[in-house]
């Protein structure tokens, strides 16, 4: 199903795609459009999941650079039955995270300073089963692609407004006008792309995976509180990949309604809430790889969270 979703997904935004085109020169804009788009597709698949690491400055790291970290996504990525992620870091204050790659043998997992800094290990283990969940329901691939379409539609429409659209199709005023609304049409459509219910699923396994779904919540809680208070300039430079975080980095977009890319919060913490209750005390132990000493250990605390 979800690729069948993903096929769904592109087939729209390359219509969108060739829209804008046509708008900026008529048929043959829209034929070469379809040619882009067709190339981008096929790019994104392959390529998607490093554009937006870079488009964040991630960087990788390794059981050497990040032990505590690595150990952490390893044994979970080892409950959840999946191959071992890349692991990413990402410089920014704010608390966030995401995974990406088109399958699970080919999948990233990033996290942000702000969000191992501000996080008991505990937690942190609620987010990273969260995005383990994504790559385990094959969400990733869809993100990512989404992610980078959408990109290229906006750009598409900027080009369509700085040189005033076709002049000799409806004119360069109407022209501009309907690029100025198709633009965030393609980002709306990411957002709606990305089904909230893929996300209370994600919560819900990532939960099983690392045994303890309050674990999560006080996470979500953190996260959301941090979220509106710390800004992401690199989010809200690029918007479309808003859906890939596992709370919504951009400012002011907390209304639970039907372009939201995200759940309320206190909805999705309520739901861990009983799934807490029905799990009882048959939850998991926690991850073994937790060193003794606080979350990180005494040698984190005196170098660093990446230990």
């Amino acid at each position: 199903m979800s690729y069948l979703k993903t096929a769904i997904l592109l087939a729209g935004l390359t219509g969108l795609f060739m829209g804008v085109g046509y708008l900026i020169g008529g048929a043959s804009g829209a034929l070469i459009a379809l040619v882009i788009a067709a190339a981008t597709n096929l790019f994104a698949y392959w390529n998607s999941d490093r554009m937006v690491l870079s488009m964040y400055g991630a960087h990788e790291v390794d059981a050497r650079s990040a032990p505590d970290l690595y150990s952490l996504v390893q044994e979970l990525a080892r409950r959840a039955g999946l191959p071992m992620p890349r692991v990413y870091i990402i410089d920014n204050p704010q608390p966030n995270a995401f995974a990406t790659g088109r399958n699970p043998e080919n999948a990233a997992v990033a996290v942000t300073t702000g969000l191992v800094q501000s996080l008991r290990r505990e937690e942190l283990a609620g987010v990273i089963a969260h995005e383990l969940a994504h790559i385990k329901h094959h969400d990733t691939l869809l993100m990512t692609i989404t992610a980078t379409i959408a990109g290229a539609i906006s750009m598409l429409a900027q080009f369509g407004m700085f040189f005033g659209g076709n002049r000799n199709n409806n004119g360069g005023f109407l022209g501009s006008l309907a690029m100025m609304i198709l633009a965030p049409l393609g980002a709306m459509l990411v957002q709606m792309a990305i089904s909230r219910t893929r996300e209370y699923a994600a919560d819900d396994m990532g939960a099983r995976i690392c045994g303890q779904p309050m674990w999560l919540a006080s996470a979500l809680a953190k996260i959301d509180n941090a979220a509106h208070q710390v800004p992401n300039m690199d989010a809200e430079r690029a918007p479309a990949t808003a859906h890939m975080f596992i709370i919504n980095p951009l400012s002011g977009q907390g209304m639970d309604n039907l372009f939201t890319t995200h759940p309320s919060t206190q909805n999705r913490i309520a739901a861990l809430q009983r799934l807490a209750s029905q799990l009882g005390g048959s939850a998991a132990p926690a991850p073994s790889s937790a060193p003794r000493g606080g979350p990180w250990g005494g040698a984190a605390r005196s170098r660093g969270p990446w230990g």
